[in-house]
């Protein structure tokens, strides 16, 4: 809130340097802020009474978006990859789909272990467990099981997360 939407009997204000004016009522505070040229503005809403304070409203907003762009920079977002394999999987393309985990891995991705099964597969689900054991076992010093295999309809999946 700003200048006349500030409806509060009494306010605690801040000056413009930072210093404390102490509590008084919003209309002398208002006073003071158009004495100044400058805006009043209410920081803390829920305080008892309510602290307000002298800026400059259009540097205070630009600044505070500057500081949110800067905050979101430094940001990392951290996506989910995704390998999909049969139960049938040759160990060289096995290989080849390991090393792809590696390189996701190493890129700080988590990655999504996707085994699906067609058909008459369906029937041999609880032994081809292993092939996601082997991959887990496999990029052990690089990563972290964070989700344990799971049943997920036609498929088992698995998270691989990097290790710290």
């Amino acid at each position: 809130m700003i200048n006349e939407q500030i409806r509060d009997k009494e306010v605690r204000l801040i000056g413009e340097n930072g210093e404390q004016l102490g509590i008084m009522s919003s209309r002398e505070a208002q006073k003071l802020a158009d004495e100044a040229e400058l805006d009043l503005v209410k920081i803390a809403p829920t305080a008892k009474p309510p602290v307000c304070k002298i800026i400059d409203y259009g540097k205070y907003k630009y600044e505070q978006t500057r500081r949110d762009k800067e905050a979101k920079k430094k940001q990392k977002t951290v996506e989910l990859k995704e390998i999909r394999l049969s139960p049938n999987i040759d160990s060289n393309d096995l290989n080849t789909k390991v090393n792809n985990a590696k390189k996701f891995l190493e890129k700080g991705n988590r990655v999504k272990v996707t085994l699906r099964f067609r058909g008459r597969e369906m029937a041999h689900m609880q032994s081809s467990k292993h092939i996601l054991d082997d991959i887990a076992e496999s990029l052990a010093e690089v990563a972290v099981v964070e989700k344990a295999p799971k049943i997920e309809g036609r498929s088992i999946s698995m998270v691989l997360a990097e290790k710290k």
